[in-house]
């Protein structure tokens, strides 16, 4: 039996994570009664301390979230192709045989997300933003059979840069500016990848009959976007979707333990949302 039974979220600012109750869900549902799952305070000067402090003996892996998504990558001695092209790595695994392998679970857990509603072809959509979730955005659509994405951008920079990850995923990407965001509803889905606050103003500016939403949010929700949306009899879907879907995924590869306990996470998330 393995001996492997931590696992952590690292991350600056972390103290708001889900992740833990999330995870401890996992353990339990799976009968893991010997796993710790964590959270730690780590920013990128940190982490290559950190990450050498453990005890890879013991730790199965670390979930990462900002600023380390791209941060960790160097340090790894594997990187899955998924998070290779969105250059964003979510999930650290440490291997029986000690290596530090990297992967991205958003870009399959925004897909699983979507196609558990029901979403499972795409052929064109919108972006809301273009920070790392949008680069794992737009991968997911590619997936999903999107060859047209319209990504509304304050940023030129970021726009080439989406333009040129496109490319890489064979999708054509066109860029709008930021002001006109509430047109993006009118596509069949629209991701909105951005801080809170920052779409309240295309809330009260949609199309009669907007497209579906997933705001990767979480709170507060809902946004005043996703309330609109709502309003309009939209499918809409939020960052708890995503939040659960890939923390399913993993805990797959903390574990090796497949399929996840999704029933068991999602119930554990929408407690700690509620103050459970």
């Amino acid at each position: 039996m393995t001996s492997k039974h931590r696992a952590a979220v690292l991350g600056s600012p972390i103290a708001h994570s889900l992740s833990p109750a999330l995870h401890r869900a996992a353990f339990a549902a799976l009968g893991l009664d010997g796993w710790r799952y964590d959270r730690f305070e780590v920013d990128e000067a940190g982490l290559p301390g950190f990450l050498a402090g453990l005890d890879e003996a013991e730790w199965a892996g670390c979930s990462l979230t900002m600023p380390l998504k791209r941060a960790v990558i160097p340090l790894l001695d594997e990187v899955s192709g998924t998070a290779r092209t969105v250059e964003a790595v979510n999930t650290l695994v440490f291997t029986a045989d000690g290596r530090r392998t990297g992967h991205n679970t958003d870009v399959p857990g925004l897909v699983n997300a979507l196609r558990e509603r029901g979403i499972t072809e795409v052929p064109a959509a919108a972006v809301l933003g273009a920070g790392a979730t949008a680069s794992s955005a737009l991968a997911a659509l590619a997936r999903l059979g999107a060859r047209e994405v319209t990504v509304y951008v304050r940023s030129p920079e970021r726009a080439r840069e989406m333009a040129e990850l496109g490319e890489r995923l064979g999708v054509a990407v066109r860029t709008a500016d930021w002001a006109r965001g509430a047109e993006a509803l009118a596509h069949p889905l629209t991701v909105a990848t951005t801080p809170a606050g920052a779409t309240d103003g295309f809330a009260g500016d949609l199309t009669a009959d907007p497209g579906a939403l997933f705001d990767v949010l979480y709170h507060p929700w809902p946004t005043k976007l996703a309330g609109a949306c709502a309003e309009r009899g939209a499918t809409v879907l939020g960052g708890l979707d995503l939040l659960v879907h890939q923390a399913v995924l993993q805990n797959e590869l903390f574990t090796g333990r497949a399929p996840g306990p999704l029933a068991a996470v999602r119930a554990a998330g929408e407690a700690a949302l509620a103050g459970g």
